[in-house]
């Protein structure tokens, strides 16, 4: 079953461009992580907030991303971390035009 995780967390930039251009090589590495299928990047320069929601294949794959990726967060300075998996209701999902499947 498709696991949705949702991080969130304090963070005062970059942000828009610039933090496109500090995080593109930290971004091309998530796409080899296990079970991966894609991100959305968050960012709110008003609130200073960032994180991402990611689709993983499963359970096992979403809480050892989870880990990994706290734990990197952590190495950065960056506390308040807020996490959450989710199941994925599929058929919902894709009525309302979800991609649940990696682009072939």
């Amino acid at each position: 079953m498709y696991k949705l995780l949702q991080i969130d967390f304090p963070f005062t930039g970059p942000f828009g461009e610039e933090m496109t251009a500090a995080f593109g090589e930290l971004a091309a590495t998530i796409n080899d992580e296990p079970g991966f299928i894609w991100k959305v990047w968050t960012e709110n320069r008003t609130t200073e907030e960032a994180g991402g929601i990611y689709l993983f294949d499963g359970q096992e794959n979403a809480q050892a991303y989870l880990i990994k990726h706290t734990e990197r967060l952590e190495s950065f300075g960056i506390s308040g971390i807020k996490a959450r998996i989710f199941d994925v209701n599929e058929p919902l999902s894709l009525l309302n035009k979800a991609t649940l499947a990696v682009a072939q």
